[in-house]
């Protein structure tokens, strides 16, 4: 049997929820299990319902998906929060990312990618789009933020392939995409990551090419 994904919807729309949990319940491992319409219904939702993972809205009357991010992920650190908006504002994504959001999706994205989005973040990974990582690179390489970052004797043992895989996580690309672009297993694609992890001394993938980046590595 396969073990399903339990997802929450927040947004204060109800007719693109609607479309929402309809485009979201033709996929076998998904499981919609509630809906949220702001901020502060969200907060008491995920707490009755415990969703594996949150589709969160940003501008909603009263508590902004922000801040609802933010409490939520304060008394359940376990749920994985993506980003589902209109808008791709440096701040609000920058705020969102702080707050523990694991995602951050326009609402004109792919139903491919939206799927493939969940799916990433429920095992625990980062998914942006090509367009957010770049500005989350722009801005984690401004000299304020990434001056403490530590340096590392293994960084040339780094192999071609390593950095070829991060030089692609950098790009945005899912280890679903890396393994399809490389012809290589997904699963070898994480053997990969862990291997680059270590090397670098990186807690995940953006902090890996957070520090990458400042030694000049991509």
């Amino acid at each position: 049997m396969i073990k399903k994904i339990s997802i929450m919807i927040v947004d204060d729309q109800e007719l693109f929820r609607e479309g929402l949990l309809t485009l979201l319940s033709v996929q076998k491992d998904f499981d919609v299990i509630s809906q949220a319409s702001s901020g502060e219904e969200s907060i008491l939702s995920a707490t009755k319902t415990n969703p594996d993972v949150i589709l969160m809205d940003l501008r909603m009357p009263g508590i902004g998906g922000v801040e609802a991010i933010k409490r939520i992920l304060h008394q359940h650190p376990e749920i994985k929060i993506i980003v589902l908006t209109t808008f791709d504002e440096d701040e609000l994504v920058f705020d969102a990312l702080h707050a523990g959001a694991v995602g951050y999706l326009l609402k004109d994205v792919s139903p491919e990618k939206l799927f493939d989005a969940i799916r990433t973040a429920n095992k625990g990974e980062y998914y942006l789009l090509p367009s957010i990582t770049a500005k989350v690179m722009a801005e984690f390489t401004k000299t304020p933020r990434i001056k403490n970052l530590p340096t590392n004797d293994n960084f040339e043992n780094l192999s071609r392939r390593e950095l070829e895989i991060l030089q692609m996580v950098a790009s945005g690309m899912s280890n679903k995409e890396i393994a399809s672009s490389l012809v290589i297993a997904e699963g070898t694609v994480k053997n990969h990551l862990t291997n680059i992890f270590s090397k670098l001394d990186a807690k995940d993938r953006m902090h890996a090419v957070m520090i990458a980046k400042k030694n000049r590595l991509l």
